[in-house]
């Protein structure tokens, strides 16, 4: 099922604003324990911002699956959408 785009947008804007609350208002408090970069509220705007929804919040929810001590970690960016890998 793919979701319409006047349901997708308000969407991703509701998760791209609460996103970026988090990082203004509470990761400041934390301590710095993201295993990955770029940080997984990093990695979740840019995949909200360049895929759609569907994938990005699959992708998203592997990624904090796997941001816990058992996982190693260190650089790992957003993948490319198959459609841009295949004009490359």
């Amino acid at each position: 099922m793919k979701f319409d785009e006047h349901v997708e947008r308000p969407v991703k804007a509701v998760l791209l604003a609460l996103i970026k609350g988090y990082q203004r208002w509470v990761s400041p408090m934390l301590p710095a324990s993201c295993r990955f970069y770029p940080t997984c509220s990093n990695y979740a705007l840019e995949a909200l911002q360049c895929r759609r929804l569907l994938p990005a919040l699959g992708l998203i929810v592997w990624r904090i699956l796997r941001c816990q001590p058992l996982c190693k970690g260190g650089y790992d960016p957003v993948p490319q959408s198959g459609k841009s890998r295949e004009r490359e």
